[in-house]
Parts: structure tokens; C-alpha cells; sequence
């Protein structure tokens, strides 16, 4: 008797079917109506402030305002999260969210490759990678970040796409978020000198093709062990958005995350074009906070964090010249020109006391962990291991972490976490 073997499966077309999930996701409701007058106003910001930053500082800050109003609308649009991803992997299993990080990050990292490899800028720019060292202060920092981020609701990108669409408990979290990265840029010789060791780029090593193909790998393990780990767990489906339909999804949304993730990467890209230097966003905070300080009458330029090379021509220079500050005030007015086309822009008020206070305090430990690691979600782990950098890489993991200390103490603050038996998660 002869039996038939059973085929083999073709991996890659198994990679592109949707990883199982206890019930189907909910069809997406139609988007509702355009919001007239928030639309008006976004886009007058935009005319504005573009025609601004164009004629007073040139075109290459202009630019960078356009690349951040991009952004904006590219992270609203696909509702592209990292808090929450995280939150889903960790609390029930579902890995949809990381596997679009694993898009983004690999999409990063082969543009990345191509630009800093050949040398390619734009304005006279040098393309440098991220690199950050490899100590407790990365540890710490990305630790303490994640674990804000969880009770503030939003990541650094996040905060900022939030805020422009609206959502009145994030503004919380940014006022903490900016007071956590002046408090750390004002105590910076308390953290300074903490033990670490130097950086590790991979393409010092393996040269660039080489990291590309190491952090590729990488991803591409990450990628199977989260689907695997989502079969075996079953999770809720992720909530779907409100959607247009036909054509009018380009500007109307809402994106799939895979779309987001491209755009975001090729945005990035274009950052890393026109500056010389990866994406971030917390240091703005740093400076837009010192400022308020020094109108204030303190005297910010004396501590010891502003004196550094680099941060002393930031400091002194103007706010819509910084490359950082361009790109965070262009999310928040692309996410309100998004929120406002898509009809769901409002303002959210009875903000819960402990909600607030959950807001404030994630802002704060977000605000002093990102300095204490050198970076954020964007700064530290996408511009890192999208450069090849194991900084970024550590900061990752470290923030898996601080996510699960995170959501058990989310309960403390009547914030809910996903559960296996939920319709959605």
C-alpha cells in the first residue's frame, strides 16, 4: 500500500496569508462626512507656516516642514502605532502591529543602505547613520520610555499624530512629555557618565550590504516567530478605522498599515535626504521646553546638556530652522489636515481624573527615558536598527519589557488592556 506524501507548503505564499485570529476583523464603517472647518483651518496652517519657514530660513527647512506634514498624514491615515502594537503582542498575542514595524524597519533599512552607502544627500547634506552607546542608560531609558508610554496612551509619533487629530488626553501627554525632556536635559550630569560602552554599527563590520542582509534575516525571523506565536495563541483581531471607499481612501483613509509602513519609510528616507541625519522627535521637546524656560527667566544655555557639541547650535539657533522641531510641528498639522478629510477630527472633553494623571505622568517618563536612551520609538528604534546600529536593537527589546511592567500598571489608572476573550483588541 502506497501512500501520497502531503504537499509541501510554499512558505512564501504562506508568509502573505493573514495569521489566524479568534473572529475575523469588523468590516471598517463608512468614514464619516469632511470636517469643514478644522480642514480650513489645517490647511491654512499649512499655506501659512510652509510659505514661513520657505521664505525666512530657505528651502531646505521648508522642506524638511513638508516631509513632516507627510509624516502626519501617513501615521493618521494608517493609524501606524507602536504602543499599541506592542500592547496587542504582549497582552494576547496578536502581531499584526509588529510585523508592520518589521516592514517599516526593513523598508528603512534598505534606503538607508542605498543613501548612506553612496554618500547621497541633498543641500550639501552628509547622510550619517544612527548610532547610540550600548549602556544602562540605554537599558533604563528605553525601559522607563515603555512603560510611559503605556500609561500616557501614545508613543513619541504617536503623541504628536494624536494631538493634531484632536485627542485631547494626549495634549496631556505631551505637556508631560516636553516637561520629562527639559527635566532630563536640566539633571544631564546626573546621567551623563553612566557605564557604557562604545557603538557598534553593523556596516563597520560587514560593510553595508552586509548589515542590510544581517538586519533583513533579523526581521525575517521576527516576522515567523510572531506569526507562530499568534497561531498558537489565537488573539482578538485588531478594530478597524472608519474608511472612505474607492479612490477617495488616498486622502481620505484609512490606509492598511502595510501601505503606511512603505509611506513612512520612504518619508523617513526623504528626512534623511535633505538633513544628513534619521527622523527623531524627542529632542525638540528638550528645546521647545528650554526655551520656555529661558522666557521664563532661567538660563537654560548654562546647563551642561546645551553645551554639548551640537546642542549648543541648536539651542541658540531658531525653533523652524531645528530639523526635529520642523518635522513634530508638521505631524501634528498633516494628522489635523488627515483627522479633518477623514471626518473624524474632534476635540474629546470630561477627561477622567486618573486618566489624566496617567497622561501626564506617561509624558514625564517618556520625556526623561528617551534622553536617558538617546532616542525614542523613531529616534533609537527605527533610525538604530534601520542603520544597522545594536543600539537599536537593544532598545527594542528592552521596550518589550517595559511594555509588560507597563500594562499591569495600566489597571491603576482605569485603563483597560486587551484580553483573550475580546471582539477586538
Amino acid at each position: 500500500m502506497t501512500t501520497t506524501a502531503p504537499p509541501r507548503r510554499n512558505i512564501p505564499a504562506a508568509l502573505l496569508v493573514p495569521a489566524p485570529t479568534s473572529s475575523p476583523a469588523p468590516a471598517a464603517e463608512p468614514a464619516p462626512p469632511v470636517r469643514r472647518v478644522p480642514l480650513v483651518i489645517s490647511g491654512l496652517l499649512v499655506v501659512a507656516l510652509t510659505a514661513y519657514v520657505w521664505s525666512t530660513h530657505g528651502a531646505k527647512p521648508g522642506t524638511l516642514l513638508l516631509l513632516g506634514l507627510g509624516l502626519g498624514l501617513a501615521l493618521f491615515h494608517s493609524r501606524f502605532g507602536f504602543t499599541s502594537a506592542w500592547r496587542q503582542l504582549v497582552a494576547v498575542g496578536n502581531g499584526q502591529g509588529l510585523r508592520a514595524h518589521a516592514l517599516l524597519l526593513g523598508t528603512t533599512a534598505t534606503l538607508f543602505a542605498l543613501i548612506i552607502g553612496s554618500g547621497t544627500g541633498l543641500f550639501g547634506s552628509v547622510p550619517a547613520p544612527s548610532a547610540g552607546p550600548l549602556g544602562v542608560g540605554l537599558l533604563v531609558g528605553a525601559f522607563v520610555f515603555a512603560v510611559g508610554m503605556q500609561l500616557g496612551g501614545a508613543c513619541a509619533s504617536g503623541t504628536l499624530f494624536a494631538v493634531g487629530s484632536g485627542q485631547s488626553s494626549i495634549v496631556l501627554t505631551l505637556g508631560g512629555f516636553i516637561v520629562g525632556s527639559t527635566v532630563a536635559a536640566w539633571q544631564f550630569d546626573l546621567w551623563k557618565d553612566l557605564p557604557a560602552l562604545d557603538p557598534v554599527l553593523l556596516s563597520d563590520h560587514v560593510g553595508w550590504f552586509g548589515s542590510w542582509a544581517v538586519t533583513i534575516a533579523v526581521l525575517g525571523l521576527i516576522v515567523l516567530v510572531s506569526r507562530r506565536v499568534q497561531a498558537r495563541r489565537n488573539p482578538p483581531p485588531i478594530s478597524t478605522p472608519p474608511s472612505a471607499r474607492g479612490a477617495a481612501r488616498v486622502l481620505r483613509g484609512s490606509w492598511p498599515l502595510v501601505a503606511g509602513a512603505l509611506a513612512l519609510a520612504v518619508l523617513g528616507a526623504g528626512v534623511l535626504l535633505v538633513s544628513g541625519g534619521p527622523w527623531g522627535v524627542t529632542s525638540a521637546f528638550s528645546l521647545w521646553g528650554s526655551r520656555v524656560v529661558d522666557a521664563l527667566g532661567g538660563n537654560p544655555a548654562n546647563w551642561s546638556f546645551w553645551q554639548q557639541p551640537g546642542n549648543a547650535e541648536m539651542f541658540a539657533g531658531p525653533v523652524l530652522k531645528d530639523k526635529n522641531s520642523l518635522t513634530d510641528i508638521g505631524i501634528m498639522i498633516g494628522a489635523a489636515v488627515a483627522a479633518s478629510l477623514g471626518g473624524t477630527w474632534a476635540l474629546h472633553r470630561g477627561i477622567p481624573g486618573r486618566t489624566a494623571v496617567a497622561a501626564v505622568l506617561g509624558g514625564v517618563l517618556m520625556g526623561i527615558g528617551a534622553r536617558l536612551a538617546g532616542g525614542c520609538n523613531i529616534g533609537a528604534y527605527l533610525a538604530g536598527i534601520a542603520s544597522g546600529s545594536l543600539h537599536g536593537w537593544i532598545w527594542g527589546a528592552t521596550a518589550l519589557l517595559g511594555t509588560w511592567a507597563g500594562i499591569r500598571l495600566r489597571p491603576l489608572f482605569a485603563l483597560g488592556n486587551p484580553k483573550p476573550g475580546d471582539g477586538i483588541c
